[in-house]
């Protein structure tokens, strides 16, 4: 296992050589993504290879996602200190740990209750406070949660849940991949005056969204890669 200096500098290496130098220019985005200890969001096993340009498996069929992909969904959702922000898909709770960093305060969700204990207690031991990990259904989001600023969504669906963004708020910013299980495209959804306006932020691959809003578990069992959170 590499020691605490050596993964500074991997850390260091991944946001200049995989994030800057491929269009992140979002400071805050940049200086986030160096602080928060990728390495202690895998097993053991895989520290190593936690500063790699790739996502790894975290098991449960899901995985931490590629750390250029976590940037562009952080700085999409454009996230200013004390906004409220919804992740589902919780996975590692890497990506929470990077909107918390960024000053939000978070609520992530997690189908899965060992994926979501681990996240939970990680997050907890690295002093990540803002961050609240659930467990359950997502896919629909947390209405009496709502409304939020910022909603992630760390898995692939095949579109946006209308009850999802009926809990974004005015202002608010949705980052999703939408398609199919194979492609999907990251998508920015805005609300402003009631208007809603998407972009697109490029093609990605998630593993997928299961759940009320998203895909049922027998339509994805053919499909067990790609990224998660």
């Amino acid at each position: 296992m590499a020691k605490s200096g050596e993964f500074e500098i991997r850390a260091r290496d991944m946001v200049e050589f995989q994030l800057r130098h491929r269009g992140i220019r979002d400071e805050r985005v940049l200086d986030a993504m160096q602080r928060v200890p990728r390495h202690e969001f895998v097993s053991p096993e895989l520290q190593g290879a936690a500063y790699e340009d790739r996502p790894l498996p975290i098991g449960e069929h899901q995985t931490i996602s590629q750390p250029y992909i976590v940037a562009v969904m952080a700085a999409a959702a454009r996230v200013s200190p004390g906004d409220r922000a919804l992740e589902i898909g919780g996975g590692s709770g890497y990506q929470a740990a990077i909107l918390a960093a960024l000053g939000a305060k978070v609520c992530t969700v997690e189908r899965s209750p060992r994926l979501a204990t681990e996240a939970r207690e990680r997050l907890a031991r690295l002093g990540y406070r803002e961050v609240e990990v659930l467990t359950g259904d997502g896919s629909e989001g947390i209405a009496h949660r709502g409304p939020f600023d910022v909603i992630v969504v760390s898995a692939g669906t095949p579109a946006v849940s209308p009850v999802l963004l009926d809990q974004l708020a005015d202002g608010g910013r949705l980052v999703a991949p939408i398609g199919t299980l194979d492609e999907q495209e990251l998508v920015v959804i805005h609300r402003q005056k009631g208007q809603i306006t998407t972009q697109s932020a490029g093609a990605c691959q998630f593993v997928p969204l299961i759940g009320k809003g998203g895909w049922r578990e027998d339509e994805t069992r053919v499909r067990k890669s790609g990224n998660g959170s």
